[in-house]
């Protein structure tokens, strides 16, 4: 299977695009010692959200790891920031400049392709299954999309990133009350926050979030300072996570009771 998929019963989808660790064999062959390394993984967040399975919601991860192709770019590989560097849907370096690939072993347009129909296609395919299925039962879903990132990321923004940053393509993809109940839920707790700063929501926020078909999508960009250690093994924290988990339940569920209201 190419992701792990569980359906639930409220209309709440959660998307984890960038958890999965596996790079299949033929392509590893291509690869360098960064790739196995997978420092750019969203590590740990399944354990983070294992309390959705008590909410009833859907959840759909990832299985290959976002450097055999990024599963939150657009299929055309289009920047999602124009004039910022970002990198692309096979990406051949790493958040820190690292070549992924050994000398002209960088995967070609056939290649990406490949990848596209083989890693890419079905977890779409599944993602837009589901939100059907839920939009069917319900009339309006929430889609949740869940990532994680390293604290301080230079080639991307200055210092230290925020601690919880919400993306809502600048509040086209999800009505603003999703987005207030969310964030309201998010004060108070000790964490610092942004919405639409840096992070303003990948391919699956910007394309799936069409709130006048019934779909709202938000996006939460995570520190991983706030629940593990940012350097290899990248072990999980579980002091850490203990102060942050009911914060984050409860901001899932303030989604889950905008959509039902």
């Amino acid at each position: 299977m190419d992701y792990q998929f569980k359906a639930g019963g409220i209309p709440l989808l959660v998307s984890m695009p960038h958890v999965g660790t596996d790079i299949p064999d033929d392509v590893l062959a291509t690869m360098t010692p960064a790739a196995v390394d997978k420092q750019d993984t969203d590590w740990h967040l399944v354990r983070l959200y294992e309390f959705l399975g008590e909410m009833g919601a859907s959840v759909l991860s990832a299985r290959w790891s976002r450097y055999v192709i990024d599963l939150n770019r657009p299929p055309e590989n289009t920047n999602l920031y124009p004039g910022q560097d970002t990198t692309g849907l096979c990406p051949v370096d790493t958040f820190h400049r690292e070549p992924l690939y050994l000398d002209g072993r960088a995967p070609d347009q056939a290649e990406v392709r490949r990848r596209l129909a083989a890693y890419w296609k079905p977890y779409h395919d599944q993602l837009r299954a589901e939100l059907d299925r839920l939009l069917a039962l319900h009339g309006r879903v929430v889609l949740w999309d869940a990532h994680s990132i390293a604290s301080h990321v230079p080639r991307f923004f200055e210092g230290k990133l925020p601690d919880l940053n919400f993306g809502t393509a600048d509040g086209k993809s999800c009505d603003a009350g999703l987005s207030d109940a969310v964030v309201a839920r998010a004060e108070g707790g000790g964490y610092t926050i942004a919405v639409n700063g840096r992070f303003k929501g990948g391919y699956i926020t910007r394309c799936y979030g069409q709130p006048a078909a019934g779909v709202h999508a938000i996006q939460l960009e995570m520190c991983q300072s706030t629940y593990m250690d940012e350097e290899a093994p990248y072990g999980y924290r579980a002091d850490l996570a203990a102060r942050v988990r009911q914060p984050l339940r409860d901001m899932v569920q303030a989604a889950a009771d905008w959509v039902r209201a």
